[in-house]
């Protein structure tokens, strides 16, 4: 990793990158072309030669809720995969429906050891006695906090605090362990997943109860992100009380794992519980292109939650009439506002080589009409009886997915029912568009679309290629979670690749619902292979693609379904059914 600065430097990068004074834009193209028009101050960082993070000051930028960069340059943000929380015992059902406590056992006696499982999340109760060996010590390698920074940031990084594992044991000797490694996890969801993936057995005193996660004997390498600008949770309309991170962060982040495993030269999957619906769902968000990056590298393997938003009413697919015509007609697509709703995004793709406009109509009868935007546009519209501002950002060809993107940012939105109509330009060939809206978390109050679909909701950057990508179910029944995210991609591909149970999960903290959940017993599943593959020598240059294949290829499926489909992809997780297809082979 790269930093450098330039401009007129007032402030050096780390600053640069914790304050809401600056900008943060994340470019693929070669920092000289910033340089080229940048005199400002700023700075950046390089991720891989594949990525540069710039840091720009606002002085210097216009307003973001005015200026639009290209898309693919505005960090998105992610939210949290999880429902609620039931506090009850641990019960096993889940990693028995996912033939994990089976290969637990002899002969295989596959508990992830050798293996290393990153949590990129909210952080981890490291005093909690399941991340410890069987001689007390930690089995957690580094926490990277990102929040932070009075400590030293790991090597090649510039802010946030790693605290290594010595650092750790040392902590728990200690009377105040926060004294020594002050990091902690006061939102609970990333010490969760971290148990459900890696969880040690635990003994509860008299009680007697256990814990027991996927890989028990995995050891654990946890980031914990640092929360989203304040700049940017107000451009995106994001409430105060939701839990926000960037994508710049998580990149960062991952580069982080991708560096740690290199310097132990040891297996490592990494689990994401994070989602959104910001995006082209098909994989083409820079996030989404460096997982894949960091996914096909041997010994690495990526698990990616879909989301819950699959029973959100966020999705609407339409397609318009007559489509071998030269006019295609329109359609109108109709959104519910509730009362004191903040604001919300809209996004709508399309696909080459169509080309679409929209008229708005809001619940007063104002209407914005369809003009025709440029090649790259933005444009805000104010009415005149309603409180409501609705800036329009239009790209004929959006640059990461080259398909036309059109975007709507609706500030104070009147309550009733909203009407767009979308309508072509021109010929219309397939007639076909997308339209999101953000995840649940994003909004304060209830906008769903009153025609939705439920398919096509995955959460990015579940649509990413070759890495793992899990839909969730309730062991209990074999029912499928109506809650989470369904595919296929926007554009036809097969994700998500399978389903895990993801309802009612035991967590350190009780059963929690979630398609994080559904990852996190994935990424467990995935170390105990990795373990097969590669610490024991029968695959040792094994990867996520492959890993994924192997899965898929044990997979339970029913036979009153067709496979692969929207819901389950390839079938349910299962590890025996996986070394079962082994011996077959």
């Amino acid at each position: 990793m790269i930093a450098e600065e330039g401009g007129g430097v007032a402030v050096d990068c780390k600053e640069k990158i914790l304050s809401n004074n600056f900008y943060d834009v994340i470019t693929d193209y070669s920092i000289h072309m910033v340089q080229r028009d940048v005199t400002y101050d700023y700075c950046y960082v390089n991720i891989e030669n594949l990525y540069n993070v710039v840091y720009l000051n606002r002085s210097g930028v216009p307003n973001i809720e005015e200026y639009f960069f290209d898309y693919q340059t505005i960090p998105k943000l992610y939210g949290l995969m999880q429902e609620g929380r039931v506090a009850e015992g641990f019960d096993p059902g889940s990693l028995i429906a996912s033939g994990i406590t089976q290969v637990q056992r002899e002969p295989l006696n596959l508990t992830g050891r050798g293996v290393i499982v990153c949590v990129i999340d909210t952080g981890i109760d490291y005093t909690n006695p399941v991340f410890l060996d069987e001689n007390g010590q930690s089995r957690i390698l580094a926490i990277w906090d990102q929040t932070i920074q009075e400590g030293n940031p790991p090597k090649g990084f510039l802010f946030g605090t790693e605290y290594i594992r010595e650092d750790i044991n040392r902590a728990l000797r200690a009377e105040d362990p926060y004294s020594i490694v002050p990091s902690r996890d006061e939102i609970g969801h990333g010490s969760a997943m971290a148990g459900v993936a890696a969880g040690s057995v635990l003994i509860n005193g008299s009680a007697g109860s256990a814990y027991i996660g996927a890989a028990p004997n995995a050891d654990i390498l946890v980031v914990k992100l640092k929360e989203a600008k304040q700049y940017l949770r107000d451009f995106y309309l994001v409430p105060q009380e939701a839990h926000a991170y960037q994508e710049n962060d998580i990149m960062l982040a991952v580069k982080y794992a991708d560096s740690f495993v290199e310097l132990f030269r040891r297996p490592m999957v990494i689990c994401l519980g994070l989602g959104t619906s910001f995006g082209d769902h098909a994989g083409n968000s820079a996030l989404a292109r460096y997982l894949r990056w960091v996914g096909v590298k041997r010994s690495r393997a990526v698990v990616v939650c879909g989301g819950n938003e699959g029973n959100a009413a966020h999705h609407y697919h339409g397609v318009l009439e007559n489509p071998t015509a030269l006019s295609g007609g329109s359609v109108n697509v109709e959104i519910r506002v509730a009362e004191d709703v903040r604001g919300f995004f809209l996004e709508l793709w399309g696909n080459v080589p169509d080309v679409f406009n929209v008229t708005v109509r809001s619940p007063g009868g104002e209407t914005i009409p369809p003009n025709r935007l440029g090649l790259r546009q933005s444009i805000t519209y104010g009415f005149v009886y309603e409180r409501t501002r609705i800036t329009i950002d239009s790209v004929l060809v959006e640059p990461s997915s080259g398909e036309e993107l059109i975007l709507f940012r609706v500030q104070d939105p009147t309550p009733g029912i909203w009407n767009f109509r979308v309508e072509s330009v021109g010929e219309v060939h397939n007639g076909e568009f997308h339209m999101w809206l953000p995840i649940t978390t994003f909004m304060n109050a209830q906008v769903y679309f009153l025609e939705s679909n439920p398919y096509t909701t995955l959460t990015e950057p579940a649509m990413a290629t070759d890495i793992i990508s899990v839909s969730a179910y309730n062991a209990a029944n074999n029912s499928f979670y109506a809650e989470s995210g369904r595919g296929f991609s926007r554009l036809g591909a097969i994700r998500p690749d399978f389903a895990a149970p993801g309802v009612n999960i035991s967590t350190i903290y009780g059963k929690q619902t979630g398609s994080s959940f559904a990852a996190a017993i994935t990424a467990g599943a995935v170390a105990q292979f990795m373990q097969w593959a590669i610490v024991e020598g029968n695959n040792r240059l094994v990867e996520s693609r492959e890993i994924k294949n192997y899965l898929i290829r044990g997979a339970s499926r029913s036979s009153d379904l067709s496979y692969p489909n929207r819901e389950w992809g390839y079938g349910r997780l299962n590890m025996v059914g996986t070394f079962d297809a082994l011996i077959r082979v």
